[in-house]
Parts: structure tokens; C-alpha cells; sequence
């Protein structure tokens, strides 16, 4: 599965590979990204559905520069559950783009106002990675196909592809069908 990255969740944890003491122990480690909320002027991730991303450093995936990797390209297993934490592996970043089958998203009241998960929030072909929530407080990292919708108490938004660069996709608030 191809899975192109718009944005990262809050939270970030770090695994050194298992010889510590090679050349490059952390070109071997493994990175674990998940949501999170300030509480307290700290971010924690109070979370409300467990789940990771996880990405290997010899897959090509450079922690000095994170940023570099949004909308990058990445080779992925299919996302899984195990043992109730909902998980996706970023096995390797291609070297160049294709149209990817699912994007990470990363989603932020701010910027799309509450949502309500239960029932009808989103598609069904969308997968709920992780879920944080504090008071008012959200972040949801979600892996969705391109045209992909979730609802929130603004609207409902879709997952639009670019024309120009297929690879990259951006939340659209679309016209709510019905009450």
C-alpha cells in the first residue's frame, strides 16, 4: 500500500535499533508518531483511541527533518489491531512520487471545528490511526482515500487529490447534504 504524508500527529517517541553501539544506531531506530493535546501548557495524549505510526529510519525516513517528509511517498503495510492499538508501518519512502492509495491525515478542530467520532462521522473506507481529546482539545490522525470525508460540527470535508500533483491532497469543506 502506497500512503502519502500530510501531517503528523502531536506526539513523538523514538526505539534506538538493536545494536546501539553501531555506526549509525539511529538510522536503525524506529519513529512513533501519534496525536496528542496541550493539557497544561504540555503536550500529552490523553488519547481516546490508541494507535501509532510507525516509521524506520533505514527506510529512508530522516528525524532531523520531519517536515521534509510531508507529502512524500511511502511503501506501508496495510494498517493493523493489535492487541486493541490500531498501527500503520511506513516501511520505506519512495524515491519517487506515485499516486499513493490512502494519505495520513492529521486533523485539528482550529481548523475544522469539533468532531463528534461515533456514528456517521466519517467513510466508511476511512481508518481511525489514533484519537486524542482533552476538554476542547482534539487531534485525530486518520488514514483516508483520496476523496474520503469526515464530518465535524462546521460541515463535512473531503480529501481532494491536486490535479497537478496527485500525490498530495488537502481537506476541502464540501456542501453538507441533508440535516
Amino acid at each position: 500500500m502506497l500512503v502519502t504524508v500530510t501531517g503528523f500527529g502531536s506526539v513523538w517517541r523514538r526505539r534506538l535499533g538493536r545494536h546501539a553501539n553501531a555506526v549509525r544506531p539511529l538510522a536503525a531506530g524506529a519513529y512513533y508518531n501519534t496525536t496528542g493535546v496541550e493539557v497544561n501548557g504540555t503536550i500529552r495524549t490523553r488519547p481516546r483511541i490508541i494507535g501509532h505510526a510507525r516509521f524506520n529510519g533505514a527506510g529512508g525516513f530522516d528525524r532531523n527533518y520531519p517536515a521534509r517528509m510531508l507529502d512524500r511517498v511511502f511503501e506501508c503495510e496495510e494498517p493493523t489491531v493489535w492487541q486493541g492499538q490500531n498501527k500503520i508501518l511506513f516501511k520505506r519512502l519512495l524515491r519517487d512520487a506515485e499516486r499513493p492509495d490512502r494519505f495520513l491525515v492529521v486533523v485539528h478542530p482550529p481548523e475544522t471545528g469539533p468532531i463528534r467520532v461515533g456514528a456517521g462521522w466519517k467513510s466508511d473506507d476511512v481508518f481511525l490511526v489514533a484519537f486524542s481529546e482533552w476538554r476542547d482539545r482534539q487531534e485525530l490522525m486518520l488514514l483516508m482515500p483520496a476523496y474520503g470525508w469526515l464530518r465535524s460540527d462546521v460541515g463535512t470535508f473531503f480529501l481532494e487529490p491536486s490535479p497537478r500533483r496527485p500525490w498530495t491532497a488537502r481537506l476541502q469543506i464540501g456542501v453538507r447534504q441533508g440535516g
